[in-house]
């Protein structure tokens, strides 16, 4: 935002100026509509003898970059964990009419340089809120950490419909609930934790 502009808002309203009126003195001056609506939008409406700011949601580009990076991995991670121990399920309870098998190293490759990033970012992350209260407030972390939600939300229930469909059909076998149990397992916990920890920062906020 402008700060030659910010400071003539906040002069008028200091004077008792009307909304309205400092809006068509600025338009008239040439200024955006768009630029003075935000100006007029960091001061609250309240009835207050001063100018009351606003307080703007924590935004920086390093904290965005770095919460992407965090749920990237947490993304890589939980899908290769559930590769490596379905790669056992598949070992323990072989499957007669399929081919292949062994432990995928892929997996076990993603796990060993994506795992040990989402921990070093996360406690990262972690001490700089405790540093600075602000960045709680992250609207990054929240549309990231919602994204997380909805999308382990949907594993665990398109994972309960088909442990449902295949116990109607009479289809079910160790092998099939093992590895149903483990996409249950790694969506569960993710959704637990990410849900706990929205409801403890709107508890403190």
């Amino acid at each position: 935002m402008n700060q030659e502009l910010h400071s003539f808002v906040k002069e008028s309203l200091v004077k008792q100026q009307s909304r309205v009126s400092i809006k068509e003195a600025l338009l008239q001056a040439g200024w955006q509509d768009q630029e003075i609506t935000k100006a007029l939008s960091s001061f609250a409406e309240v009835d207050f003898p001063i100018p009351v700011p606003k307080k703007k949601p924590y935004l920086a580009a390093r904290e965005a970059f770095l919460y992407l990076v965090s749920f990237i991995t947490l993304y890589i991670s939980a899908f290769s964990f559930g590769s490596l121990v379905f790669s056992f399920v598949d070992i323990w309870f072989p499957d007669p009419i399929s081919f292949g098998g062994g432990v995928p190293r892929t997996a076990i490759a993603s796990l060993i340089v994506a795992f040990p990033i989402f921990l070093v970012i996360t406690r990262s992350l972690q001490k700089g809120v405790m540093q600075d209260s602000e960045r709680k407030d992250s609207l990054i972390k929240k549309w990231l950490t919602y994204l997380t939600l909805v999308i382990a939300a949907g594993i665990l229930i398109g994972d309960l419909i088909t442990v449902l469909s295949s116990l109607l059909g009479g289809e079910i076998t160790m092998r099939f609930f093992l590895k149903a149990f483990i996409v249950f397992g790694i969506a569960g916990s993710i959704f637990g934790y990410y849900l706990s920890d929205l409801q403890k920062e709107e508890k403190e906020s």
